[in-house]
């Protein structure tokens, strides 16, 4: 590698990640104004507005061809624009439902929403990464600020446990993902993803090398997007943890983390070879999920055995190996992200336990909806698209992951995925029917709701649900440019402009 005009070629290259800049500058500036005016009410506005420019200027790159940048270990444009916009939108959302939940639980600390945007920043590098060491610095950063988010509220047994399980899950494996790069860069010789595809595995022993390395770093991708049987910390994690970051965690993280993994697939490793353990995996992850969400009564609980399901649903497009399997994908963590954000801020402005929710059940909140309408209307929508009700995002989304594996020859994963979606509709459907059809006076005798300890539903908050609902209307009926755009990531145009 040439560097002998590294200072001029890095400072053309900033531009290209402007996004990033803005997020890490916001943070830096937040934990400034932080340590002169403690817990300034402004610190999350800032952050809202830094992901709001941000997000902005990622929709004006949409239709920017794919490039690279700093030497190329990061993407830009097209693919990597479309990632940074749902992680971006899904932060904005966050810090707008975290707002009045963290003030409701005193924990309004301005360090918080500077985690959040470093987190960010991770998360943008992983789903921008064109080389092993760019995926593996952006999936510590985003892990290393998750793992204090999770326990921000210290003097909670649970959260502390909660963190204490993903640190220590998390590093194991991270352990398994590092050792994964050494074998395929032992095999290869190189840390960038296209020159690995290039690479000769001339004889067996190398082959061996690399498919064993590549298997590795599989199972450090399956830990961070909760796919089983690596899915273990998942329900304990999101149960523990405060309830928008919880939604932050299920929808961001798994955005980042199959972006990365869709990067690796199309430029590092095509071929197919890996098709049918992939497929394995879904079928497990899919079962896995959706059974264990049957048996729950905590909300949390439950969105995190579904947020495994789904983790499941999108490894069906990823399993069929093609370039609109990968397309619906994207779509998917896309219409996911805002399902998901949605359920888990209903969730917070609902929360009156005083421990993020871990000890709140279901039937506490019979008949809620008919005190909170807008909210109850919301959740009905998340639920039903999470279902795969039409004409909501999550049919189309569903359509568009199971589309391809049948035209791939996958029929039985489908069909496998069809009847987990149906069974997905018993755990949904109560959510809406505990909310709307049940009576409070069936449960209050043994549950009772202390309505006064919810936060106070502020409208940026309500706000977003709404956008999320309407989002999810939209994108079910009106799908067309938005599926255009990701199925021309990996058109043969792009394909051959790509790095």
């Amino acid at each position: 590698m040439d560097l002998s005009s590294a200072y001029a070629t890095v400072a053309a290259d900033v531009p290209a990640v402007f996004s990033m800049l803005v997020v890490g500058l916001a943070g830096l500036v937040m934990v400034v104004l932080d340590s002169f005016r403690n817990d300034h009410p402004l610190i999350p506005w800032l952050g809202v507005g830094a992901l709001a420019v941000s997000a902005v200027w990622e929709a004006t790159q949409l239709g920017t061809p794919q490039s690279t940048v700093f030497f190329d270990t990061l993407r830009t444009g097209e693919f990597a624009a479309f990632v940074n916009l749902i992680i971006l939108l899904t932060g904005l959302a966050t810090i707008l439902l975290s707002i009045p939940y963290l003030n409701q639980l005193r924990y309004e600390y301005g360090e918080v929403y500077a985690l959040i945007m470093y987190c960010t920043v991770g998360m943008i590098m992983l789903g921008s990464a064109n080389n092993m060491i760019s995926i593996f610095l952006g999936l510590e950063t985003m892990s290393v600020c998750l793992y204090i988010l999770t326990g921000l509220v210290r003097e909670d047994e649970g959260a502390v446990e909660s963190a204490l399980k993903y640190f220590l899950l998390g590093a194991f494996s991270t352990g398994f993902f590092l050792y994964g790069i050494a074998l395929m860069y032992g095999a290869t010789g190189t840390m960038m993803l296209p020159a690995m595809a290039k690479a000769e595995l001339a004889t067996t022993s190398t082959q061996l090398l690399f498919w064993g390395g590549f298997a590795l770093f599989l199972v450090g991708f399956f830990f961070k997007v909760s796919a089983a049987p690596f899915h273990m910390w998942t329900p304990d994690v999101y149960q523990g943890a405060p309830t928008p970051l919880t939604g932050y965690m299920s929808t961001a993280t798994k955005a980042a983390a199959f972006a990365a993994l869709i990067l690796v697939l199309v430029h590092a490793v095509p071929g197919g070879q890996w098709s049918l353990v992939i497929a394995a995996v879904a079928v497990v992850t899919m079962v896995v999920g959706n059974v264990m969400a049957l048996a729950q009564t905590n909300v949390k609980r439950l969105l995190a055995y579904s947020s495994i399901a789904h983790a499941g649903y999108v490894l069906v497009g990823l399993a069929a190996g093609t370039h609109a399997g990968y397309a619906g994908a994207l779509f998917y963590l896309l219409v996911y992200a805002i399902m998901n954000i949605g359920a888990f801020g209903v969730m917070a402005l609902l929360e009156w336990d005083g421990k993020e929710g871990r000890e709140q059940t279901l039937s506490s909140l019979a008949g809620i909806a008919n005190q909170r309408p807008v909210l109850g209307a919301t959740m009905g929508v998340f639920m039903l698209s999470l279902i795969g009700f039409p004409p909501l995002g999550g049919f189309v989304g569903k359509y568009f992951v199971f589309a391809p594996a049948v035209d791939a020859g996958l029929t039985w994963l489908v069909v496998i995925g069809v009847l987990m979606s149906a069974l997905s509709a018993y755990y949904y459907l109560r959510v809406i029917y505990v909310f709307w059809m049940q009576s409070a006076e069936e449960v209050e005798a043994t549950d009772p709701v202390v309505e006064a300890a919810f936060p106070r539903a502020t409208t940026a908050a309500v706000g977003t649900l709404v956008v999320c609902a309407v989002a999810l209307v939209v994108l079910g009926v009106f799908f067309g440019g938005v599926l255009e755009t990701t199925t021309g990531f990996f058109g043969a145009s792009a394909m051959a402009a790509a790095p």
